[in-house]
């Protein structure tokens, strides 16, 4: 049996997280956008400020820095560095045929962190809150990336 293919329990765990992450992660970019709808500002490029069906009263301030879109702004981009490790790590990880209890801990702890992340980012929590999701989703994806190159060097 092929380690990834959905007979493959390990790999179907993966395409659950791995799809939840990268929709996570779109969604970071719809908020955005609805954000920057939501207050009329916060857009980056000076075309955005252009008259047209979405922006039907454009003005020079609408480039202005806006933290409610910059808040969500960031979180897209903390997930744009942090969902692409956890897609590589995790199709290293299958390939090392984890159990499947480690895997879904491992995969699924991954995403509820991410989760709770984002949480602590829209409603304003301390740093040290994010900083712990953070960590916790963090080392999650080392715990992957290490038990897979370990596999790979004992079969080596």
């Amino acid at each position: 049996m092929s380690s990834f293919t959905l007979d493959n329990p390990v790999f179907r765990i993966y395409a659950i997280a791995a799809s939840l992450a990268i929709l996570k992660m779109l969604g970071h970019g719809f908020l955005t956008v609805y954000r920057m709808i939501k207050s009329s500002g916060g857009f980056l490029n000076p075309e955005d400020t252009r008259k047209t069906i979405s922006n039907p009263t454009p003005s020079p301030e609408q480039l202005a820095s806006n933290d409610y879109v910059e808040r969500a702004r960031r979180m897209h981009r903390n997930e744009g560095e942090n969902t692409p490790l956890f897609l590589g790590a995790g199709l290293l990880f299958v390939a090392a045929s984890p159990s499947i209890p480690l895997a879904a801990t491992l995969m699924l702890g991954y995403i509820a962190a991410r989760v709770a992340h984002t949480y602590a980012y829209v409603t304003g929590r301390d740093h040290e809150v994010r900083a712990a999701f953070f960590t916790i989703g963090a080392l999650l994806t080392i715990a992957m990336t290490v038990y897979a190159l370990a596999a790979a060097i004992v079969v080596g």
